[in-house]
């Protein structure tokens, strides 16, 4: 009897390790920027990520799975040494997360080129969703214009004249400025574009004191703008000049601004409200996980991998890069922020919400998004992209 049981282990041992064997393995190089100021960001959209695959098992598509995390350090030249590394020695098939335009930009052509997939978590620049479009490439979040296209509605419903924008000088900066003046009706005064993580806008916000706008619109992530934002609410503008933000007042920026910012006023396509089953159970394990409210960083890191996940279980598991593509076309999978598609470049056709700053029982401050202000949106730039309709 212990022999037979024995064999009994034996064969089982045996006939799992032929199944692994047969296995594609799946390789997914996630590339975050991990380091300084901005490591925030990086950070809430690895753990989103993690989050995800650790609710599947530690697999994707029921595979084995292995996951490089490369810290791209805000640093552009660092982000293609590290995304070369990614392709040539871990061999990955999928290259995701990644928080900055800049470094989107940057390493775009070497994953590409390669024929991979690039999934971006977060960063959508203008040029990507254009001529430049590729079939090999989505995104989990948003082209840049998009937010801001949704703020200049909210502007033209306030009545909101004259504004001021205050941007940092580099692609995404540029994007949001784009797409805040492709919709707003009414002037702007003046555009201030300052140098990648400055922290001090105190001859800015005197510049706009001087000007006399009714408001001002801003895209600052990160520690810039927790910087901005308690600088303006130490200013004498308050009560003068409005503070409009697109992708500036979010959950990882909340824990450093706190009550100021309440009564501010942004777009999103999700908050952590978001009325659907996935987005309670994500925001419910983020939580328990990382003992904070996420951001949609972290939720656009988890629908990437619920995405690469649902990709996977329609190819069967076989890691076949156009079979992936195909599928990832289909929206294989539920994502937090409801109801959404892929446009023809890769970005999502999404929803866009008022948000506002709500302060729990519990002390902790979250956005609340409130009325819809776009329905089922589309990029400005995807008549420049000649890929058919995903």
């Amino acid at each position: 009897m212990r022999t037979k049981h024995r064999l009994g282990i034996s064969c089982v041992a045996l006939m799992a390790a032929t199944v692994a064997a047969k296995a594609d393995p799946v390789r997914i190089g996630l590339m975050a920027t991990l380091s300084g100021p901005a490591s925030v960001l990086g950070t809430q959209v690895r753990n989103g990520f993690m989050l995800g695959v650790k609710e599947l098992g530690g697999k994707l598509g029921g595979q084995p799975t292995t996951i490089t995390i490369v810290d791209d350090q805000f640093k552009p030249d660092v982000a293609v040494a590290r995304v070369k590394d990614l392709l040539q020695r871990d061999h990955v098939d999928i290259v995701t997360g990644i928080v900055f335009s800049n470094i989107l930009m940057a390493v775009e052509k070497p994953v590409l080129s390669a024929g991979k997939l690039l999934i971006s978590a977060n960063a959508g620049p203008s040029p990507l969703a254009g001529a430049a479009c590729s079939p090999l490439y989505f995104s989990t979040s948003f082209q840049n214009d998009t937010v801001h296209m949704a703020m200049a509605d909210y502007a033209n419903a306030e009545g909101i004249k004259k504004v001021v924008l205050i941007m940092p000088n580099y692609q995404a900066g540029k994007d949001a400025a784009a797409g805040f003046k492709h919709d707003f009706k009414g002037k702007i005064v003046d555009e201030i574009y300052t140098p990648l993580g400055q922290m001090d806008f105190s001859s800015e916000l005197t510049k706009v004191a001087s000007e006399k706008p009714d408001a001002i619109y801003t895209f600052m992530p990160g520690g810039m703008g927790v910087a901005l934002v308690k600088q303006y609410h130490q200013s004498a503008l308050v009560g003068k000049v409005k503070l409009l933000s697109g992708d500036t007042v979010d959950e990882t920026s909340l824990p450093g601004i706190q009550d100021a910012a309440l009564g501010t006023i942004s777009a999103s396509h999700w908050a952590p409200n978001m009325d659907n089953p996935q987005n309670k159970v994500f925001v419910a394990s983020y939580e328990k996980a990382y003992g904070a409210p996420p951001s949609f960083y972290a939720a656009q890191g988890y629908d990437a991998a619920k995405l690469i996940d649902g990709a996977l279980r329609k190819t069967g598991g076989k890691v076949d890069i156009e079979a992936l593509r195909r599928a990832m076309d289909g929206v294989p999978f539920k994502s937090v922020r409801g109801a959404f598609k892929f446009n023809n470049n890769g970005f999502p056709i999404e929803n866009f919400y008022q948000v506002s700053i709500v302060k729990r029982p519990d002390g902790k401050f979250v956005t609340k998004a409130g009325p819809k202000v776009m329905t089922m949106a589309k990029d400005i730039y995807s008549g420049a992209c000649k890929l058919p309709p995903r």
